[in-house]
């Protein structure tokens, strides 16, 4: 997770996919108590709905930058791939990612610069930031 004590934005789907989880769970005795206690704060941590159309870049946010190098264009959700319903047709980038830790805190038409999983340096423009539906 991204911050390991702060909210953790979700959809309400996920949020319903982790309760049901730990229902079943808890009606099993051999059951892993790791993941129970991994899903008690998880739930506990839940933030659920839709983020302010505000500009600014966060977990929950629909994001589009376009690359300086190339001048290519991405556009994708800030988050966590386990923390969003199933049938999700846009890219996942997790707020600890390298792009996604560049780019969490700022706003729509920053500039930012980060270090790729490559070495590279590659910048960024931050097109749009909305609140994923």
């Amino acid at each position: 997770m991204a911050n390991l004590t702060g909210p953790v934005w979700m959809t309400p789907a996920a949020l319903a996919a982790l309760e049901a989880e730990l229902a079943e769970l808890a009606e099993h005795p051999d059951a892993s108590q790791a993941r129970v206690l991994e899903l008690r704060e998880l739930i506990r941590r839940a933030e659920v709905g839709t983020k302010p159309d505000d500009g600014l870049v966060e977990a929950g946010m629909q994001i589009t930058v376009r690359f300086h190098a190339d001048d290519s264009v991405e556009t994708f959700l800030l988050g966590s791939r386990d923390l969003v319903q199933p049938g999700v047709e846009l890219d996942v980038y997790s707020p600890v990612s390298p792009l996604g830790a560049a780019i969490d805190g700022h706003h729509v038409g920053d500039e930012v610069s980060f270090t790729a999983p490559t070495g590279a340096t590659l910048t960024v423009t931050i097109v749009s930031a909305t609140p994923f539906a």
